[in-house]
């Protein structure tokens, strides 16, 4: 095989490898979660949540393949198996569990902020630490998609508390900042 001659040594491209194979196996476990969701989802806000999942499930697929992409074009491997991704993945499953549309929207919300936070690390050892602002640029890009799909998220759930039946609760409302 041609030896690949982009700037980066070859444990430069390992190194940010492993960084996007981390990504690429958050992004899994997101995408599965917000389909689980999707077909789950029931109460007042089903349509308005399984339409906004469906905008998201197809968002994180295209991110996956990207992620997956830019793997290959470092000239490694990117994981493949559900096995390997659970081994790497800071996102935790929630396995049998079918919270209310609320509390789908919330463990989303957490997870999409894991994700972010793991974003703004690996683009710092992207540039600092590998010296690949190509990749850094590439994730700066995701980090931006998923800080777009936790606001429309948090948006949902800020400023009211909700039943499970999708009603307020007579106490505890919340008043925005400045109002």
């Amino acid at each position: 095989m041609r030896a690949i001659n982009i700037g980066l040594t070859e444990e430069q491209r390992q190194g940010v490898a492993n960084l996007l194979n981390q990504d690429l196996a958050d992004a899994y476990l997101l995408l599965v979660k917000t389909k689980k969701y999707h077909w789950d989802v029931v109460g007042p806000q089903f349509r308005s949540l399984h339409q906004l999942w469906e905008e998201h499930y197809e968002k994180l697929t295209l991110n996956i393949d990207a992620l997956a992409e830019r793997v290959r074009a470092l000239g490694c491997y990117p994981i493949g198996t559900m096995e390997g991704f659970l081994q790497i993945a800071t996102l935790k499953e929630h396995s049998g569990d079918v919270p209310t549309a609320t509390g789908m929207v919330a463990n989303l919300v957490e997870d999409h902020e894991q994700v972010i936070r793991n974003l703004r690390e690996h683009i710092d050892q992207s540039s600092e630490e590998f010296h690949d602002e190509g990749t850094a640029d590439f994730l700066t890009g995701l980090m931006e998609e998923h800080e777009e799909m936790a606001w429309m998220l948090r948006s949902f759930i800020e400023g009211q508390e909700l039943q499970p039946d999708g009603t307020k609760p007579a106490t505890g409302s919340k008043t925005p900042v400045g109002v």
